[in-house]
């Protein structure tokens, strides 16, 4: 709703910093180790694999990211490409993985706080970590502004003090540890590939908030690429390094890996500065946690699956704050009363079903054909790269182990439950998906509530200023037919559409359109016309759009018509008339109009062609 928005106020380095943020923190700091113990030397390609098997979820988000730039993200493409049951069970999924990998991350800073302090006892590392949740909460309602500011200082100061760790460690590293360099095995470096699959899990997180970054079309993708490069190559080159710096059993049996290499060639200083790296680790990825995760609450509300209350913007900072309260009491309960291994292995194999979910959305929203899906980035190879990564996830899925899957399956049950009790007598809106059913079916199942919605969000996401010309699209008559119509057919039909709003009987109109089209022919170019006339009278002026399938006979000496706009107005509009000469002749010549004007399912695709066409516009005007 106008005015109840959020606020646009991230830019490219904010999105770089959320996504990396996200990444650098236990897949880095403590994972190393274990997965070391598992591969050997090797774990530099169990690091790499994992991020090439992310790459198909980051394209897929990517794109549906700059299409549906809003609040929710992942929870927003399910839901919209695959009905509500299925967004029902994806922004739970989504809200509850981004929650409890933050509140890990909370716990996190409190185990690092042993390197400073040896003495801190587990509850303080519980009351540590409940404090800084807090204090999150409170930048996060305080504004996106202020969270992105943090952001950026936290992660420039952590991948700062990283080049530096490899740097120094590269001059130190002795080669003789890298062999044997694969002691378990090729099979060990794909087995661990989906263990440190869950570090790059945080690239995407950007999508939830989505809504809230300026020019979404060219930050949202660039930033996420950006981010993965430079965290890719950060997490090969500080494994490489602390393998090389490191003996077996020294690696294998550490939590703290990253601090215990820096050790070996800058003593306990050394050790303290990595562990303040990783405080400036976990601290980023639980800032990113709440300010993505708690969009998720919002944006169901929006969709009337939870209740109302969730959909609240603080009046003064334009927050969600509702949602956010909310998220950071439950990333409470979990710090201070649950155990964390196995939910932690549930969030990841959510997360990785959500991977999968994601690109299922991507194949059903390019096959709808929905004329108001227009991306600014597109995902190469489509879609084999897309059916790739929903194979490789599907495996990744039963390789987490029997516990995960349990509570996945009741997690999913739960969702089940709360679409039949809640959702399903509040909700009737369609999902692209009745479109691909549309394609081999009934047209009369689809509705144009989705192509409708799409197109406002195009509008708003390419900062679209209505002018005179797009409210008169907005109510003008369509006639769509199949035909082929022969001249006078068609203005018969034409002025019978226009006669009631202009006031004019339609055989007068009908002799008017004849009259002009004997002066001279108003077919433009091959397959359009622009008929025009004076009407008697003062500040009348109309539009009406047709379409031909099988075209109009104009003229012998031109080729049938296929489109044409039929202006009607009085002779004080004339200024007017020519803006809406120029604007037609704009949106005509947009290199993809013709094919999607024949493509178009109907009267109100049509229209949104027009509504969200990239011509000039003279607001107000």
């Amino acid at each position: 709703m106008k005015g109840k928005g959020l606020k646009r106020e991230l830019g490219l380095l904010d999105i770089f910093s959320i996504a990396s943020g996200a990444m650098i923190s236990s897949g880095l700091f403590i994972l190393p180790a274990l997965a070391y113990a598992k591969t050997g030397p090797a774990v530099v390609f169990s690091y790499i694999l994992a991020g090439i098997l992310v790459l198909p979820a980051m394209l897929a988000k990517a794109e549906l990211a700059t299409a549906m730039p809003k609040a929710g993200g992942v929870y927003f493409f399910i839901e919209r490409s695959m009905g509500a049951p299925a967004g029902t069970f994806g922004g739970l999924a989504s809200w509850f993985s981004l929650s409890f990998k933050s509140a890990f991350a909370l716990v996190g800073i409190g185990i690092f706080a042993t390197l400073i302090s040896p003495n801190i006892t587990e509850a303080q590392i519980k009351l540590i970590a409940v404090g800084c949740c807090l204090f999150f909460m409170f930048v996060n309602i305080v504004g996106v502004k202020h969270t992105g500011r943090f952001q950026i200082a936290l992660v420039l100061s952590l991948i700062g003090i990283l080049v530096l760790y490899v740097l120094r460690g590269f001059l130190l590293i002795q080669p003789q540890r890298y062999a044997p360099l694969m002691p378990f095995g090729m099979g060990s470096v794909f087995a661990t590939a989906g263990l440190v699959f869950v570090s790059f899990g945080g690239l995407t997180k950007i999508c939830c908030v989505a809504e809230e970054v300026k020019n979404p079309g060219r930050n949202i993708p660039l930033g996420m690429f950006l981010a993965f490069s430079i965290v890719m190559i950060l997490y090969a080159t500080v494994v490489f390094t602390t393998v090389g710096l490191l003996d077996f059993p020294e690696l294998s049996g550490s939590l703290t890996p990253i601090s215990l290499g820096a050790s070996t060639f800058m003593g306990n200083g050394g050790s303290v500065v990595l562990a303040i790296a990783a405080f400036l680790a976990f601290i980023s990825t639980a800032n990113a946690g709440i300010l993505t995760a708690s969009r998720d609450p919002m944006a169901m509300s929006r969709d009337y699956l939870l209740p109302r209350f969730f959909r609240k913007i603080n009046g003064r900072y334009k927050t969600p704050h509702v949602s956010i309260i909310f998220t950071t009491a439950f990333m409470i309960i979990v710090i201070l009363f649950l155990s964390l291994e196995d939910l932690v292995k549930t969030a990841s194999t959510l997360k990785i079903l959500l991977f999968l979910l994601v690109n299922v959305s991507l194949i059903v929203m390019r096959e709808s054909k929905i004329q108001s899906y227009r991306p600014k980035f597109r995902s190469p190879l489509y879609p084999w790269i897309q059916i790739l990564g929903i194979v490789g996830y599907g495996f990744l899925i039963f390789e987490m182990g029997a516990i995960p899957l349990a509570i996945t399956g009741g997690f999913i049950g739960l969702g089940a439950v709360w679409y039949w009790i809640y959702v399903r007598p509040n909700v009737k809106r369609q999902s692209a998906l009745m479109h691909v059913v549309e394609r081999v079916t009934a047209k009369e199942l689809v509705t144009g509530g989705l192509e409708d919605e799409l197109r406002d969000i195009l509008i708003e996401r390419d900062n679209i200023i209505e002018d005179r010309f797009d409210r008169l699209v907005k109510n003008c008559a369509i006639l769509d037919t199949k035909g082929p119509l022969p001249l006078e057919e068609f203005f018969r039909e034409v002025a019978k559409e226009l006669s009631p709003r202009v006031g004019i009987e339609p055989k007068r109109l009908f002799d008017l359109l004849m009259e002009r089209e004997r002066q001279s022919t108003t077919a433009l170019h091959p397959g359009l016309a622009v008929p025009h006339i004076i009407i008697e009278g003062n500040h009348k002026f109309d539009l009406l759009l047709a379409r031909c399938r099988e075209g109009v006979s104009f003229s012998a000496s031109v080729p049938p018509v296929h489109t044409a706009f039929i202006l009607v107005g009085t002779r004080d509009e004339r200024n007017f008339h020519l803006r809406a000469l120029t604007a037609i002749a704009q949106v005509t010549q947009e290199p993809a109009f013709e094919k999607s004007w024949s493509k178009a399912r109907g009267p109100e695709e049509l229209r949104n062609i027009l509504l969200i066409s990239t011509r000039k516009r003279i607001p107000g005007k």
